[in-house]
């Protein structure tokens, strides 16, 4: 178990990264969802998330495009016809949903079901991709 500490001015956060679901960029804050469905904002970005994450000695998180970085220990469903990813299983309680384009969604799927699914997921190749 590794914790993600984030300071801010005026607190600590300390989550435990098994229980993050996923982290949602929302202009300069990103949302981090936990397993319980608790949501903190936090006034950091993305990139923030995405290279703290790198520091960890089990790394089970892959960015998808410029707003989203999830838990692919957490994925259940990818839905590329109504741009989604469920997340569900143990500890959530019932699913999480994330919308995301189709190009990330479906380069998430391809990686997934690949054999290298432990190696790093870069989700810059589909940066340029639409949403349609």
């Amino acid at each position: 178990m590794e914790w993600l500490k984030i300071p801010t001015s005026t607190e600590l956060v300390r989550v435990r990264t098994d229980e993050i679901v996923g982290v949602v960029a929302d202009g300069n804050y990103s949302d981090i969802v936990l397993y319980d469905g608790r949501r903190h904002k936090l006034t950091f970005k993305l990139h923030f998330f995405n290279e703290a994450f790198e520091r960890l000695k089990n790394n089970p998180f892959v960015r998808i495009g410029r707003s989203l970085i999830i838990n692919k220990q957490f994925v259940y469903k990818i839905n590329l016809t109504e741009k989604i990813c469920i997340m569900a299983g143990q500890p959530i309680k019932g699913e999480v949903r994330f919308e995301a384009s189709r190009p990330a969604l479906e380069a998430l799927k391809k990686y997934l079901e690949s054999d290298r699914s432990e190696d790093r997921f870069d989700w810059q190749k589909f940066e340029g991709d639409s949403d349609e």
